[in-house]
């Protein structure tokens, strides 16, 4: 049974190893401005197969908020495909050993640019064999808070993700909103003309009536 001078000391151990030890996720976010007309490729090496990649993109700004990608393995091979999509969050597992691309296209769009966020991320679960000795000198493997520390990083992994979204709908729902002030002002702002024009014309047509030309009896 251990005391609270051992718990304290185990905490603490798993604690600097956590932090300081070898990272088992590698990710990279990204923003990216994408012209009309363009097609822009980024590049991930997976140096063993088996590995996890994560890959989540969300277009934040531009048109219609939607965007072709494509992703395609070592041999060229198409692995992930879609059009106007616009936004996707996949995971998928490396099986071979080489360069991984992710493509994103605006090849629909013939003047509207495109801000994608997205991110890239290599997971390869390695579990660290911590280990506590007994009193009888026998080893046990502390399972248990390896999992509670798995589950912690997925749960953070998720809280992230999702805030990523509401950030996405955030963006998107303000770009509604400033589409619709400018259509009302267009609107409102044309619709004095006219009625200006209108009253400008009537004025003109009722003076006509009453002018009389020179010489006129």
């Amino acid at each position: 049974m251990m005391n609270g001078r051992d718990v304290t000391t185990l905490f603490i151990a798993l604690l600097v190893a956590f932090l300081v030890g070898p990272k088992a996720t590698n990710a990279t976010a990204l923003t990216y401005e994408l012209a009309a007309n363009e097609e822009a490729c980024f590049y991930i090496w997976a140096d063993k197969p088996g590995k996890k990649v994560g890959f989540y993109f969300a277009v934040q700004q531009g048109g219609a908020f939607d965007i072709d990608y494509e992703v395609k393995g070592p041999q060229e091979d198409s692995i992930l495909k879609g059009e106007k999509e616009r936004q996707g969050d996949f995971v998928f597992t490396a099986n071979q050993v080489g360069e991984y691309a992710f493509c994103f296209s605006n090849d629909m769009s013939t003047f509207a640019e495109k801000l994608v966020d997205f991110e890239i991320t290599v997971e390869h679960e390695v579990r660290p064999d911590f280990v506590l000795k007994k009193d009888g000198g026998n080893d046990q493997q502390l399972t248990e808070m390896e999992e509670t520390l798995f589950r912690l990083s997925g749960t953070l992994t998720h809280i992230a993700r999702t805030q990523k979204y509401f950030r996405t709908r955030e963006n998107r729902n303000s770009a509604t909103v400033e589409s619709t002030e400018n259509r009302i002002f267009w609107f409102a702002f044309l619709e004095s003309a006219a009625i200006v024009s209108m009253a400008c014309l009537q004025v003109f047509v009722i003076k006509s009536f009453f002018n009389v030309k020179k010489g006129g009896v």
